[in-house]
């Protein structure tokens, strides 16, 4: 089934990275919103490298990534997908990942797992000028990594600055 992605990146003028994941999951497309799905841990990874609560709500969300300088999108804009299963995407159409590069600040790039760098360097890699560094996926089917071991690969990578 064709799928187009419904909701824009987070970034402002402050954003210094930028996380990047394949397409969002079915409970994502359901929520409006990046990592929606409850098990996902990718919200607990940045509250616990920020020292922030995990957010709640959308804006909470949003609130936590702008305060740190992090901007989230995927790199599919639409694409064939079976429910969302990474593995069965189809026929992708990117976003603008270049584009959004020139209108920011962002100087580094990450994939959240090994798909998301993978289509990026496929289909955004020649256009942005930028290496993507590839961070263990944050997804409930990464068993390999417990969320204590995410956060502190996660932590390394970003060096996040305080605020």
């Amino acid at each position: 089934m064709r799928v187009t992605h419904t909701f824009e990146p987070v970034f402002d003028e402050k954003s210094k990275i930028l996380i990047l994941g394949t397409f969002p999951s079915v409970k994502s497309r359901e929520s409006a919103f990046y990592y929606g799905h409850p098990q996902n841990r990718f919200w607990k990874v940045l509250a616990g490298l920020t020292g922030e609560k995990v957010p709640g709500d959308i804006e909470e969300k949003k609130t936590l990534l702008l305060k740190h300088g992090i901007a989230v999108w995927d790199v599919i804009r639409s694409c064939e997908i079976e429910g969302s299963s990474d593995s069965s995407i189809r026929e992708v159409a990117a976003n603008d990942i270049a584009g959004l590069l020139r209108g920011s600040g962002i100087r580094r790039v990450y994939g959240n797992g090994d798909k998301a760098c993978q289509l990026y360097n496929r289909f955004c890699r020649k256009s942005t000028g930028m290496e993507i560094v590839r961070l263990p996926s944050t997804s409930p089917a990464n068993a390999a990594f417990s969320l204590d071991r995410l956060t502190a690969y996660w932590g390394e990578a970003l060096r996040l600055e305080p605020v």
